[in-house]
C-alpha cells in the first residue's frame, strides 16, 4: 500500500509539471482579455455573467471562462465572492499589478515573457545543449535576442516599453528601502539604462543629481534629455561618461564573468576614489538571497523558486544568467573591487562597490 500510494505521488507530481505552462498560459489569456481591468472598471465583484458581457465574448463560452477563473482564483490572482447568491469574482492583490493603468502595472510584461517569443526557445533546450550556441534563443531563431533588438525596431521597442514597467516597481522598492544609498550624490550614470525610465526616476527624485543614460545609439536614438538628464550613445566595453556612480540595472546577468569584469572595470575608471564618493550600485539578483521580514518559509521558498526561474529564462533567452553570492564576489575581485554591501530590495539585491 505505500509503495502505491509513493507512486500516486510521484505520477501527481509529474503530472503537476507537466501541465504547469497552463498556470502561464491562463495568465497571458487572463490579460490579453483584459479582465482584471474589467473588474477593476466594475468597482466591486463582478458575476460570471457580468464579465462575459463587459468582455464582450462568445456568450455560448461563458462557462469555459468560468473554468479559466476557477484556475486564476486557486492560483490567488482572483478571489471568490458572493453576490445576492451568485458566484462571483474580485480582484486578488496580485491582479492589481495587471490592471494596465496601474502606475506599477506589469501588463506588458506579462504578455512579453508568456508570448510565442520567449516561449519558442524552450522546444529547443534539449538541442541547444548539443551545439554551439549561446543560448537556444539562437538555436531557435538562428540569431541572439540582441541582434533581433538591434534590427527589429519593433521588437527593441516592446522590450525596452517592458523593461521600463517593470522597472517603475523595482525601483519603488528602491526608493523605500534604499534611497541613502543614492543621497549626496551629485552625478550618475546608468549603464544599459534603455530608454531612461530609472534615470528620470533618478533624477526627479534627487534634482541636484546630473544623471546620464548610456545604452547603444539605437537605443537612445531620438530621445530628449531635461535639465539634469542627458542621453549617451556608446558601449560600456569601451568607455563609460565620468560619474561619481554607475549604476547598472539587470545588465550584468545578459553576461558571462569575463565580460563582467570588463565592464566593472570601465565602471572603476568612470569614478573617482572612495573618499570622493565613488562606487559602483548594481541592482540584480543573488541567488538563495532572501528578505525573511517576515520569518516566512512560503515567501522564501517561492521567492528562491522565482529566482532560479529567472536564472533559466536568462539561459533559454539571452545567454545569461543569475549568481550566488561567492561568484559575485569572484567577478568584483577580479576586476579590483573588495569591499561590497548588499541590501535585499523585493526579489533582487542592491550591492554598492567601493574601490
Amino acid at each position: 500500500m505505500a509503495m502505491q500510494d509513493e507512486m500516486v505521488r510521484a505520477g501527481t507530481h509529474i503530472r503537476n509539471h507537466m501541465l504547469n505552462f497552463i498556470n502561464s498560459s491562463s495568465l497571458k489569456c487572463a490579460v490579453e482579455l483584459g479582465i482584471p481591468d474589467v473588474i477593476h472598471r466594475h468597482g466591486g465583484p463582478i458575476t460570471l455573467e457580468e464579465l462575459v458581457d463587459a468582455l464582450a465574448i462568445n456568450k455560448a463560452k461563458a462557462d469555459h471562462l468560468g473554468r479559466l477563473m476557477r484556475l486564476l482564483t486557486h492560483s490567488g490572482f482572483f478571489v471568490d465572492a458572493k453576490i445576492k447568491d451568485h458566484d462571483g469574482y474580485a480582484l486578488g492583490p496580485p491582479s492589481c499589478l495587471l490592471i494596465k493603468d496601474h502606475p506599477f502595472s506589469l501588463a506588458s510584461f506579462v504578455l512579453g515573457a508568456t508570448g510565442p517569443v520567449f516561449a519558442g526557445p524552450w522546444h529547443h533546450v534539449s538541442e541547444w545543449f548539443h551545439n554551439n550556441d549561446s543560448s537556444p534563443y539562437q538555436t531557435a531563431y538562428g540569431k541572439t535576442f540582441w541582434e533581433c533588438a538591434s534590427q527589429d525596431p519593433e521588437v527593441n521597442h516592446h522590450f525596452n516599453q517592458a523593461m521600463a514597467r517593470n522597472s517603475l516597481l523595482v525601483m519603488s522598492l528602491v526608493r523605500k528601502y534604499c534611497r541613502d544609498v543614492f543621497e549626496g550624490l551629485d552625478s550618475l550614470v546608468d549603464v544599459g539604462g534603455g530608454t531612461g525610465m530609472v534615470a528620470r526616476t533618478f533624477a526627479d527624485e534627487f534634482p541636484d543629481m546630473k544623471c546620464t543614460v548610456l545604452d547603444l545609439p539605437h537605443v537612445v536614438a531620438g530621445l530628449e534629455g531635461t535639465k539634469n538628464l542627458v542621453y549617451v550613445g556608446g558601449s560600456m566595453f569601451e568607455v563609460i561618461p565620468p560619474a561619481q556612480a554607475v549604476f547598472l540595472k539587470s545588465i550584468m546577468h545578459n553576461w558571462n564573468d569575463e565580460d563582467c569584469v570588463k565592464i566593472l572595470k570601465k565602471c572603476k575608471e568612470a569614478i573617482p576614489n572612495r573618499e570622493n564618493g565613488g562606487k559602483v550600485i548594481i541592482l540584480d539578483l543573488i541567488l538563495g538571497s532572501t528578505q525573511n521580514r517576515d520569518d516566512d518559509n512560503d515567501v522564501d521558498d517561492k521567492l528562491i523558486q522565482t529566482q532560479i526561474f529567472a536564472d533559466l529564462q536568462m539561459m533559454a533567452n539571452f545567454g545569461g544568467g543569475e549568481r550566488k553570492l561567492k561568484e559575485w564576489v569572484k567577478i568584483f575581485n577580479d576586476a579590483g573591487f573588495f569591499d561590497y554591501k548588499t541590501t535585499q530590495v523585493g526579489l533582487m539585491s542592491l550591492i554598492q562597490l567601493f574601490p
